[in-house]
């Protein structure tokens, strides 16, 4: 096999055998443990069983990110490797590729990996997959591939729109002070994607419109002009449809793909939410 890519189960682009010509694409998937009952956050999980379970039980959740050798199984299989894990500032799935990506270069010095840090969650993840598909498919080498790819996820963005912040603010993943159980009073929290790869809760509001128009509002302070964005939905396929055709409205030049979450990012995102990547 001459390229893969590969990404924890972070990313919500969907799995096949091969996204081009000698391309393959592949999932490492976290475990999720709700209760006593563990989910392992592959193709095969049930989302919608999965947040019932979360919703009724009374403990916190857990997530266990992949070991390195579920990374190791996969980097042996290519020539070239472009590895995408989740913000190494919220999970340990970075450091586990990266512990993989050695362990293979020292029995095989040959091979190319490299893993990219995506500070991020979901829908970013998509958008790299898609764009390290196009940067292959234009014919550059490793090196060049890593350069662009590179460059293209410091250009990117991430926004969260939660309808609850429960299960980051059980996990530490945002500060109790600045986050806020949302539910009971219909408020929604506004997230993003810090530079060092953190979760910031940027604004509460109510209402889907002023949800809505926070969403479009953090797009037009970072000059958003149009291209790629990618919605990624946890159980709300309304609300992402909507956010698509306000951002069409300003952006006729946008192209926006909407995913369903898989079982991580449904399990911090929650039920309703969204995470937006341009």
């Amino acid at each position: 096999m001459k390229w893969s890519i590969v990404t924890d189960s972070s990313c919500d682009y969907p799995a096949g055998p091969s996204l081009g010509a000698d391309i393959h694409f592949a999932r490492v998937p976290f475990i999720i443990r709700i209760g006593e009952r563990d989910y392992l956050d592959d193709e095969t999980i049930r989302v919608p069983d999965m947040l019932n379970d979360m919703e009724s039980c009374a403990e916190a959740g857990s997530t266990a990110c992949p070991s390195p050798g579920a990374w190791q199984e996969l980097f042996e299989q290519a020539d070239q490797t472009i590895a995408i894990t989740i913000s190494a500032g919220v999970s340990g799935s970075y450091d586990s590729a990266e512990a993989a990506r050695r362990m293979v270069l020292e029995k095989h010095p040959d091979k190319k990996i490299w893993v990219l840090n995506s500070r991020s969650a979901g829908s970013a993840l998509s958008l790299y997959v898609e764009k390290a598909v196009q940067l292959i498919e234009q014919g550059l080498d490793f090196d060049g591939v890593v350069a662009g790819l590179e460059a293209y996820a410091a250009e990117r963005h991430t926004v969260f729109a939660l309808a609850s912040f429960t299960t980051l603010i059980k996990h530490g993943r945002v500060g109790r002070l600045s986050g806020f159980i949302a539910g009971k009073l219909g408020i929604w929290g506004i997230g993003i994607a810090s530079e060092e790869g953190t979760i910031v809760v940027k604004t509460k509001t109510r209402g889907i419109p002023r949800v809505i128009d926070c969403l479009l509002g953090d797009m037009k302070e970072h000059h958003f002009q149009g291209g790629e964005v990618i919605i990624s939905h946890c159980q709300n396929l309304e609300l992402a449809v909507m956010v698509r055709e306000r951002i069409l409205e300003l952006w006729d030049n946008a192209r926006v793909q909407i995913l369903a979450t898989g079982g991580l990012c449904s399990f911090y995102a929650e039920r309703r939410g969204l995470i937006l990547a341009y």
